[in-house]
């Protein structure tokens, strides 16, 4: 309980400072401080994304090793039976079969043709076994390879981009160290760093996590928006088009999360914005939807941007937040036989065209 409370009474200053809607962010704050703090969380998601890239390089360089022992397991087998297959084509050619053939007809008894006929089958069988393994052998040597191939395209890319990410922390903390050198007070805005990496470590990302999962939970409750809204979907020109409204769609949210109680979309020119704050955390998220056919038709959102108490949040955030939570929706879902062709959203509205699919 002590420990609580002293952590409460160290944060407090900084749950003060970034309490919004209220404007103290921005009176206390100089655009050159505004900047500095952005950077510095920019590197924080960014040395975060690194840690993420390496974790999954590693992981990546075990499976193309563990690919690499299989692939030769693979290639001394399929030599074997290559030898064995190669033995028993060359049989057809060699007359060893006209041989067999010959001895079933020119047996004596009836007795010797069936002893001979059942020779002459298990060896056919056997030879189709021998075939058979070795097409079975080169269809998992060249699966393997194909997929050892695509692990090590990805590895590449992995160490590709993770050297990428490298060099923008490495920019970003020059400006940042440049910037504080250049600062009349460098001590201010080294504590204000400090306490922001800390809340943002502690409590800032798990709430925006928090939230995102909310809207994901939310959205995939999204069929049930339709059986509370049956005029959203009409019948035009062969098709359909579903219409959704701005305070439909809030209102059906807040009704199935109470943590977005406080939390609301726009729909605006071409996107959506979704924002509100909560006892000094601030979130906005702006994103577009598109529609995607693999590996089902959905309307799928992208985040665009991400702003934390008015601090914009890097690119790798957007992507690991989209990734890992799905803030789109599925036309079959709805109904079964539709799938959706575009959608548009305008002020107040989104609208999306559906046509009919026999396509399961």
């Amino acid at each position: 309980m002590i420990r609580r409370i002293i952590s409460l009474l160290v944060l407090l200053p900084l749950l003060t400072l970034f309490c919004f809607p209220t404007p103290s962010l921005a009176t206390t704050l100089s655009v050159e401080e505004q900047a500095i703090l952005e950077k510095s969380l920019s590197i924080i998601e960014i040395d975060r994304e690194i840690a993420r890239i390496e974790i999954s390089q590693q992981e990546t360089e075990r499976s193309v090793n563990v690919l690499s022992q299989q692939l030769a397991e693979k290639d001394k087998q399929i030599t074997v039976s290559r030898e064995q297959a190669g033995n028993r084509i060359k049989a057809y050619y060699m007359g060893e079969r006209e041989t067999l053939l010959d001895a079933l007809l020119s047996v004596d008894s009836l007795r010797d043709f069936f002893d001979v006929l059942d020779y002459y089958q298990i060896i056919t069988e056997r030879d189709k076994d021998i075939l058979g393994s070795y097409k079975a052998e080169y269809k998992t040597l060249k699966k393997t390879k194909e997929k050892l191939n695509s692990q090590s395209e990805e590895l590449a890319k992995s160490k590709d981009n993770l050297l990428k990410q490298r060099e923008r922390v490495a920019s970003l903390q020059q400006s940042v160290d440049s910037s504080l050198n250049l600062s009349a007070d460098p001590e201010k805005l080294k504590t204000l760093i400090q306490e922001l990496t800390t809340y943002w470590e502690n409590e800032g990302l798990n709430e925006v996590r928090r939230y995102f999962k909310a809207l994901s939970s939310a959205m995939s409750d999204f069929p049930d928006f339709l059986q509370d809204h049956k005029d959203s979907l009409t019948s035009v020109n062969g098709g359909y088009t579903l219409l959704v409204r701005e305070e439909e769609l809030n209102n059906f949210l807040h009704e199935k999360q109470e943590l977005l109680s406080n939390m609301s979309f726009q729909f605006g020119d071409s996107k959506i914005v979704v924002q509100g704050s909560r006892e000094g955390f601030d979130l906005k998220v702006e994103g577009h939807y598109t529609i995607e056919n693999e590996p089902m038709n959905s309307i799928s959102f992208h985040v665009d941007r991400l702003v934390f108490n008015g601090l914009e949040l890097p690119d790798t955030t957007c992507r690991e937040l989209e990734n890992d939570f799905d803030l789109g929706f599925y036309p079959k879902k709805i109904v079964p036989f539709i799938e959706a062709t575009d959608v548009t959203i305008t002020k107040g509205t989104l609208s999306v065209k559906l046509k009919i699919s026999l396509k399961t």
